[in-house]
């Protein structure tokens, strides 16, 4: 189990260990083609940031190729924003008074296929974590009703057991986005103090289930914002390498989401900043020269000029024309988000964006689509 991995390095040793790098021990890790956690951890300190230009090149050069000139594209279907959680920075918390709204049958058909005209053959099923109302039974049902569509289904819904798994993969679910939103325990039970997501290493041995039960692909990611940003990337390459060398049949992705302000009932909550646009341009980088066959994912959280910039520095699957609430494409455009977007393209206009930059947009998996 992951676990035992973890409990191998103190959180306050990581930072001070990536703090203290010195230049020197940057080149190193920029110098050698096989890189280890150590390398990862100087590639991400403050002492690589001068070092962001060879990065960079060599980050698109490892990219295109393994991946080719391609970035796969995914829109969300979210289903529901019921809660049974408190979650400190997310607008479906329980404590937020918010009109809670699910999808009908009717209704995930209509998203589904106002989705599919948008041109997409990969959907990401979302949901607030609400056993009662958005269980297993529930997320079955949905991937029964959207598998004609789509030929890539994957689920981003609170942590499930291992035979829940296995059921819902039976149906055709192909890949499970799971974020530990910040490996620090104590931070992470001071921004979920109610409700099963308080279970800090039930969530931590998710990415265990998902590899016993056999999952095609797993999705990886802490919540930038909620601590450190460069000790929780540490700790999300930790738990990579870990589910790679022990459940190698599967594929992996990395994500990278910023706080992003969200509506509260009577205010809008923001967070300040700790990483900047340069620093995550550095992550990403550095998650490439780590590892050359994880795929690395950017959502429409980011700029829309940021956004196109990191097309040839790495990123291999995108978002666009996003909608976070339930019935946003066509069932209900106005309710509430679960955050704000900032990049608010149409699918075609990022398409166009990424042909002019002589990338490929690959609509369901990567398989058919090597250039």
């Amino acid at each position: 189990m992951f676990k035992d991995w973890f409990e191998r390095y103190a959180w306050d040793t990581v930072v001070r260990d990536i703090q203290e790098t010195t230049p020197q021990r940057v080149e190193q890790a920029l110098a050698t083609s096989k890189r280890s956690l150590d390398d990862f951890k100087a590639l991400i300190s403050p002492a690589a940031l001068p070092y962001l230009e060879p990065m960079a090149q060599q980050s698109r050069q490892l990219t295109q190729r393994r991946f080719g000139k391609t970035i796969q594209m995914y829109a969300p279907l979210y289903l529901s924003n019921e809660c049974q959680n408190i979650c400190t920075y997310c607008a479906f918390s329980l404590d937020n008074k918010i009109r809670r709204k699910t999808l009908t049958d009717e209704e995930i058909l209509i998203e589904a296929q106002a989705i599919k005209q948008l041109g997409y053959d990969h959907v990401l099923l979302v949901t607030g974590e609400a056993n009662q109302t958005v269980g297993v039974a529930y997320i079955q049902h949905a991937i029964r009703l959207i598998r004609p569509l789509f030929a890539h289904i994957s689920m981003e819904v609170q942590p499930l057991d291992l035979p829940e798994y296995k059921t819902l993969i039976a149906e055709g679910l192909h890949t499970v986005l799971v974020y530990q939103e910040t490996y620090h325990e104590e931070t992470y039970k001071t921004h979920h103090p109610k409700g099963k997501k308080s279970n800090f290493r039930y969530r931590l041995d998710t990415p265990d289930r998902l590899g016993k039960a056999g999952i095609h692909k797993m999705g990886l990611g802490a919540l930038l914002g909620l601590e450190d940003w460069r000790a929780d990337s540490f700790f999300t390459a930790l738990h990579l390498q870990y589910l790679q060398k022990t459940y190698w049949q599967s594929k992996y992705s990395i994500s990278f989401p910023r706080l992003r302000p969200i509506q509260l009932t009577d205010e809008v909550h923001r967070f300040k900043s700790c990483m900047s646009d340069r620093e995550l341009v550095q992550l990403i980088c550095a998650y490439r020269l780590f590892n050359e066959d994880v795929e690395l994912s950017l959502s429409t959280r980011e700029t829309p000029r940021f956004r196109d910039h990191l097309i040839q520095l790495g990123i291999t699957s995108m978002s666009a024309g996003s909608k976070t609430n339930p019935g946003g494409y066509a069932v209900e455009p106005e309710s509430l988000e679960q955050f704000e977007i900032s990049d608010e393209r149409t699918p075609a206009q990022i398409s166009s964006v990424i042909r002019n930059q002589g990338y490929v947009p690959v609509w369901k998996d990567w398989d058919p689509s090597f250039v």
